[in-house]
């Protein structure tokens, strides 16, 4: 008898290399793979704005890319002592406006440089609800905790999406024409939207993303994160504490299946000796002044000088000052 439901992955998915420039935009499950991609050395730029959960919110803070976008002292509001950006997650918000403005900027510049270098985006959405500013009729990126009265909360249609990205993609194809797009749908669940309407909401999500493969078979692709934890891990021993998001095994899980579904075989080789490196440096040696751990640090500058030889594109700078910086020591 068999205890598990698998879930099938295409074998035509993309296969990422660590020669290809990524773009990883959307909710928290977002920030995990993307923090996990650049660890493995993989060339990222993660979430420009922050966290961000709707599918058009992400497509308005890429277009303000596009559109070589600044942001002004107009562009924000204060509330409660903080001045925030209705576009971006809390994390951008300061005591001063010179202060938020200087962190988004910061990051909108980087990611205006990296469009136009960019390979693959990798978009994760969170949920088709979204909320509506009242005064401008503009869908927010976050609320900041404004009252309720302030926004309309209603739930996006998928043609709604659909005709959103139809015409997003058409405008990137414009900056990148070889860029590849990676749909996933996040498996955390709003309950704060209620069960129901969370599945309403997932559903349409998943609907849209759907009709985008159609319309775009060459360059639209989607990994089933949110089918792998509902579906293949149906057990709540795969949930953190809340019950809600998925527990670090179960990330680790989704992970491995992504790797072997989305990375090409030498990118997966290169990641192994990447993390070896990066696991040797974490050693506590007993004693660090010892021509022992010279010796040792020594064998790692040689072989992340052996790695770059052979993948000159790849990003060991870190690694080799943390060696020359315990070696001098």
């Amino acid at each position: 008898m068999n205890f598990f439901t698998s879930v099938d992955i295409p074998a035509a998915l993309l296969r990422l290399t660590h020669k290809d420039h990524l773009m990883l935009m959307g909710s928290c499950f977002a920030t995990n793979m993307g923090v996990r991609l650049a660890n493995a050395k993989f060339p990222c730029l993660l979430n420009p704005y922050g966290v961000l959960y709707n599918p058009l919110s992400i497509s308005a803070a890429i277009r303000e890319a596009l559109d070589g976008k600044v942001y002004a002292e107009a562009d924000l509001y204060e509330h409660e002592g903080l001045w925030h950006s209705p576009m971006h997650h809390g994390d951008f918000s300061a005591s001063t406006p010179e202060e938020t403005l200087e962190h988004i900027n910061g990051q909108l510049g980087k990611m205006c440089a990296w469009l136009p270098e960019l390979d693959c985006l990798m978009l994760t959405w969170g949920s088709a609800w979204v909320y509506e500013d009242r005064l401008t009729g503009r869908i927010v990126g976050n609320c900041h905790k404004l009252p309720e009265r302030c926004f309309n909360r209603r739930r996006l249609s998928v043609d709604e999406i659909v005709e959103d990205y139809t015409d997003l993609i058409g405008a990137l194809r414009g900056v990148c024409p070889k860029l590849k797009i990676l749909f996933t749908v996040s498996p955390i669940r709003h309950i704060r939207d209620g069960l129901h309407d969370n599945q309403l909401s997932k559903a349409t999500l998943l609907l849209a993303i759907d009709a985008l493969k159609v319309r775009f078979p060459q360059s639209v692709f989607y990994f089933p994160a949110y089918e792998i934890l509902l579906d293949e891990l149906r057990d709540y021993r795969f949930y953190a504490s809340d019950m809600v998001h998925p527990s670090e095994v179960a990330v680790d899980y989704v992970w491995e299946r992504f790797c072997a579904s989305c990375l090409s075989e030498e990118s997966v080789r290169v990641m192994d000796e990447c993390e070896k490196i990066r696991k040797a440096l974490e050693h506590k040696p007993l004693r660090p002044d010892s021509e022992t751990y010279k010796s040792f640090l020594e064998q790692i500058v040689l072989k992340i000088d052996r790695l770059n030889e052979k993948y000159p594109y790849l990003d060991l700078e870190k690694e080799i000052e943390i060696c020359h910086i315990r070696l001098s020591k």
